[in-house]
C-alpha cells in the first residue's frame, strides 16, 4: 500500500523509541534514534546580553563616584554577565567575603547583592577613612555600605531613564564580613555581574554584583522594551501591571480601578504592549480600533466603540465639572480672648530642644572624628541659644546653671513673622 506521506502511529512510536520503522512494515524508513539523546541546553530566563550592555553603560559614572568618595584614581571595568546557581558560583569566591545587600524594594523588586573579597573591602574602607591598617568593624561596614549606596543610586537613575519605570527604589545597603559558605545568595538561578576594580594601589580587585531571578528577568525585559512582571505598566495613572505580549487578547488586564479581564479583538496584535496613538492620561485613544467588546470593564460595555480618533463620541456630551463645596467644621468665629476647645490638647506632650549651634561637615570629616576633636559651631560665644519646640524655633535664651544642671533662661519670644520666615514661607 502506498504511503500518503503521513506517519502512522506505529512509525511515530518507533521514532520515539529509537526503533527502525521499516521493521514494523511501514512503507517509509527513518533513521534510527537513540532514547538517550540529551535535550537541547536551555539558556537562563533572563537576557544576559541586555544586562551586560546596561551595567557596562554605568561603569564610567560609577568610577567617577568612587573616585570622588575616595579621593583616589578609581577605575571600574566590565562587567561580564553569567547565569549561576549557588553551587556553581561559590568556588569563584575567596574564603572570606564582604556581602552588601541592597535589595530592590519596588520597580523591579527582588534580591540585589554586592560582594567584595575581604582584602578589597579593607582597601576601599582605608581609602574612605584615610587609615592604613583598618579593621572591618562596624564603622568600616558603614563606610562600604555608603559606597554601595552611591553606586546603586547611579544605577537606578540610569535604569529609570532606559526603562521608563519611575518607581524603582532600593533598601539601605547592609554590609557584613563572613565566610563565603555562610553568604546568603538567591535561590535557584541568578545573574552575576563580574567587574574588575582598580583602586590605584597596583592590585586588581574583583567585585561581583548579583541579581535574583525575578529582578534579572524584569530588568532585562524592561531594557528590551517588554513589560516586567514586577513593575507593571503605568499609563496616565491607570495600572496595567503584569501585562505582557498577548497577541490579540489581554485576559485579566487591570487598568486602575477598571477590570478589563477578557478584553479581545483590539484591532490586531500589540507587540511589546505598544498602542500607537493611545494616551491613557487624558483618555485620548486616537487610532485605536476596538471592534469587539471589553467585558468586565467596570460594568461598562464598550462593544460598539471604534476608531475613536482622539475624542469621545459626540452623543456623550461635554463633561460638567464643578468644584467640591466643603462645610466649615465650626461656623462660629472665636473672639480675641476665647480659647474654644484648646483645653482638649493641653495634656499633649511636645519635644523641647535647646540648640547651641550648627555646622556642616563632609562625610570624610565626620568619619575622621575621634576623641578630642573640636567642632566649631556657627554661634559666637555669649550669643543667645535657640529654643525649639518640635524642631520649630519659638524663643531665644541664655544658658544658666541650676545647682549642678544646665538650664536656659528665656530672654526673647520669637514673633510669629520671624517664625514663618524661619519655616521658609516668606
Amino acid at each position: 500500500m502506498m504511503s500518503d506521506g503521513a506517519l502512522s502511529q506505529d512509525e511515530i512510536d518507533a521514532l520515539l523509541a529509537g526503533v527502525d520503522s521499516s521493521a514494523m512494515g511501514g512503507g517509509m524508513s527513518a533513521p534510527s534514534m537513540t532514547a538517550t539523546m540529551a535535550p537541547p541546553a536551555h539558556g537562563p530566563a533572563f537576557d544576559c546580553g541586555a544586562l551586560e550592555r546596561f551595567f557596562a553603560s554605568t561603569t564610567n559614572a560609577l568610577s567617577g563616584n568612587l573616585a570622588a568618595l575616595t579621593s583616589a584614581s578609581v577605575t571600574l571595568v566590565g562587567p561580564e554577565v553569567f547565569a549561576h546557581t549557588r553551587d556553581s558560583f561559590l568556588p569563584s569566591l575567596p574564603a572570606m567575603v564582604t556581602v552588601i545587600s541592597a535589595n530592590y524594594t519596588s520597580g523591579f523588586p527582588g534580591e540585589h547583592i554586592f560582594i567584595f573579597s575581604e582584602e578589597s573591602a579593607r582597601a576601599i574602607a582605608a581609602l574612605m577613612t584615610k587609615e592604613a591598617d583598618i579593621q572591618l568593624d562596624e564603622m568600616a561596614m558603614s563606610v562600604i555600605g555608603e559606597v554601595v549606596s552611591q553606586m546603586v543610586g547611579t544605577q537606578i537613575t540610569t535604569l529609570t531613564d532606559k526603562t521608563g519605570n519611575k518607581s524603582i527604589a532600593s533598601a539601605s545597603p547592609n554590609a557584613v564580613n563572613l565566610p563565603k559558605a555562610t553568604a546568603a545568595l538567591p535561590a535557584g538561578e541568578f545573574a552575576v555581574m563580574n567587574y574588575s576594580l582598580d583602586l590605584g594601589d597596583g592590585l586588581t580587585h574583583e567585585m561581583w554584583e548579583i541579581l535574583g531571578a525575578s529582578p534579572a528577568i524584569d530588568i532585562s525585559n524592561g531594557l528590551n522594551g517588554g513589560a516586567s512582571s514586577g513593575a507593571g505598566m503605568q499609563m496616565g495613572g491607570m495600572n496595567m501591571g503584569g501585562m505582557q505580549q498577548m497577541g490579540g487578547q489581554m485576559p485579566g488586564m487591570q487598568m486602575g480601578g477598571m477590570n478589563m479581564g477578557g478584553m479581545q479583538q483590539m484591532g490586531g496584535q500589540m507587540p511589546g504592549m505598544q498602542m500607537p496613538g493611545m494616551q491613557m492620561g487624558g483618555m485620548n485613544m486616537g487610532g485605536m480600533q476596538m471592534g469587539g467588546q471589553m467585558p468586565g470593564m467596570g460594568g461598562m460595555n464598550m462593544g460598539g466603540m471604534q476608531q475613536m480618533g482622539g475624542q469621545m463620541p459626540s452623543h456623550l456630551g461635554p463633561t460638567n465639572v464643578q468644584p467640591v463645596q466643603f462645610p466649615y467644621m465650626n461656623q462660629q468665629r472665636l473672639g480675641p480672648h476665647e480659647t474654644g476647645n484648646i483645653g482638649l490638647i493641653m495634656d499633649v506632650s511636645m519635644e523641647m530642644t535647646v540648640e547651641l549651634g550648627r555646622t556642616r561637615k563632609l562625610i570624610k570629616e565626620i568619619l575622621g572624628m575621634g576623641e578630642g576633636t573640636i567642632i566649631e559651631l556657627d554661634k559666637l560665644a555669649g550669643e543667645p541659644v535657640d529654643i525649639l519646640v518640635n524642631h520649630k524655633l519659638i524663643a531665644k535664651g541664655e544658658v544658666v546653671v541650676i545647682d549642678e544642671n544646665f538650664g536656659v533662661r528665656v530672654t526673647e519670644i520669637v514673633s510669629p513673622i520671624e517664625r514663618i520666615n524661619d519655616m521658609g514661607y516668606n
